[in-house]
């Protein structure tokens, strides 16, 4: 379904500029005379008012309030679109047009957890991101970041009114719950992951306010960054949501668990959480099918851009968060895509055929070069169009800055060593190897 705009001549007249009502729709392909922000293809709200000179109004996906009533665990009633963002919400600027709400992507994954990365990524959120000149870190959950000047103390700031996809608050707690709880919880995890730990030792997570979290490092870390940007681990999880069923935090965990037939409150957090990093475990609907209607919601709230509604061995299905932070150039909350449809097919002579028979929209894992003849042969039959990347996989190297061997570290450490190792490496011979 399409969404109407007026045009509005009126003009709102301040002291030092002339504002038009209504903000250009402007895209990457024509910026409408805006010029660039800080960040590539992406502004905050009060920048973009600021550069296209006009004042943002919201509006959002006409289906939302069907969407949320099957999000089980929701409220029913849907706030206004206004009451539903942050109160600066993210500004993307659509490649080629504003787009239109309503339906279905469908695409396709191996299995459970099994080649679904690429689907994954349509969705998914961090504190922060790499622009997609897959250079520059930008901005996304977070709304800034500071360091310190020796890389040892990582400040996010967070956005004012962020809601989870059942409309709680997303604040720093939800930060520090995700560190001390889960990550480093022996109860939730048996051994930290490298990533949580600096040198072998731990962060410790500092709630400044709702919106400010520091991480102080106990050594240097540059790339702490560069993982949040990267990683599918997400830096935050709902405490809210998860805090009533964790031994740690509340003495009524393990009855509230056994009330919904869990042996304990750990056993809840297993379900919702999957106790890993790997952020697309399945949900109590494949695990817990017997006990999942005695929970509080089918799934774990989330801030990505859609949410599972079902959840079997034949595929999964999601709709819109309603909740989303990001919004277009002219203020339409994103997504734009009403649903998303995911099947499983592991055979990949199955995965072929159904492409070919425009079963699917979208696929891009699991597809291996000896494949490219038979889908570049059908690309009219299936409507699609191939795109060969050879160049995304390519050969890296890194030294590890922080290394448990000092002497290491030292050399490691050392500009010169890395800038000479630069130089030493054949990489011709690298890429016929």
């Amino acid at each position: 379904m399409g969404v109407g705009f007026i045009a509005v001549s009126i003009l709102l007249l301040t002291a030092a500029n002339t504002v038009w009502a209504g903000c250009p729709a402007s895209t990457v392909a024509d910026m409408k005379g805006v010029k660039a922000g800080k960040y590539p293809q992406q502004y905050e709200l009060a920048e973009f008012e600021k550069l296209a000179g006009c004042k943002m109004t919201f509006q959002g996906n006409p289906d939302i309030a069907r969407l949320n009533g099957k999000i089980r665990g929701n409220p029913s009633s849907v706030p206004s679109v206004a009451n539903r963002l942050p109160s600066e919400p993210l500004v993307y600027a659509p490649y080629d047009s504003i787009g239109k709400y309503g339906g279905t992507l469908d695409v396709l994954s191996n299995a459970t957890e099994a080649g679904t990365s690429d689907f994954l990524s349509v969705r998914h959120v961090n504190l922060v991101r790499y622009s997609d000149d897959l250079q520059t870190i930008v901005p996304n959950i977070a709304k800034d970041w500071k360091w310190n000047s020796d890389f040892t103390q990582l400040t996010f700031y967070l956005r004012k009114g962020h809601r989870w996809s059942d409309g709680a608050p997303f604040t720093a707690e939800d930060v520090k719950f995700w560190y001390d709880h889960l990550g480093l919880s022996p109860l939730v995890m048996e051994k930290p992951k490298d990533y949580l730990l600096v040198a072998g030792k731990r962060m410790t997570v500092e709630v400044v306010d709702p919106q400010t979290v520091v991480f102080n490092l106990p050594a240097p870390k540059p790339g702490l960054l560069a993982h949040f940007a990267t990683s599918f681990a997400q830096g935050f999880q709902p405490k809210h949501f998860l805090a009533p069923f964790h031994p740690e935090l509340s003495a009524n965990a393990d009855k509230l668990a056994q009330k919904a037939g869990f042996e304990n409150g750990l056993a809840v957090i297993k379900a919702y959480f999957g106790n890993s990093d790997w952020t697309d475990t399945p949900s109590p609907l494949l695990n817990s099918p017997d006990k999942v209607a005695k929970l509080p919601a089918d799934v774990i709230p989330t801030l990505e851009s859609h949410i599972y509604i079902t959840d079997t061995t034949e595929g999964r299905h999601l709709v819109a968060n309603p909740y989303f932070h990001i919004v277009d150039t002219q203020g339409n909350q994103l997504p734009y895509i009403s649903e998303q449809d995911e099947i499983y097919a592991n055979d990949n002579e199955v995965r072929i055929l159904k492409l070919i028979n425009a079963e699917a929209d979208y696929k891009s894992q699991s597809l291996q070069l000896p494949s490219a003849p038979i889908l570049l042969e059908n690309q009219q039959k299936g409507d699609y169009t191939i795109h060969l990347r050879p160049e995304i996989t390519l050969s890296t190297f890194a030294f590890n800055v922080t290394s448990a061997d000092l002497e290491k570290r030292k050399v490691f450490g050392d500009l010169r060593f890395r800038q000479a190792m630069s130089v030493a490496i054949n990489r011709a011979e690298i890429n016929e190897v």
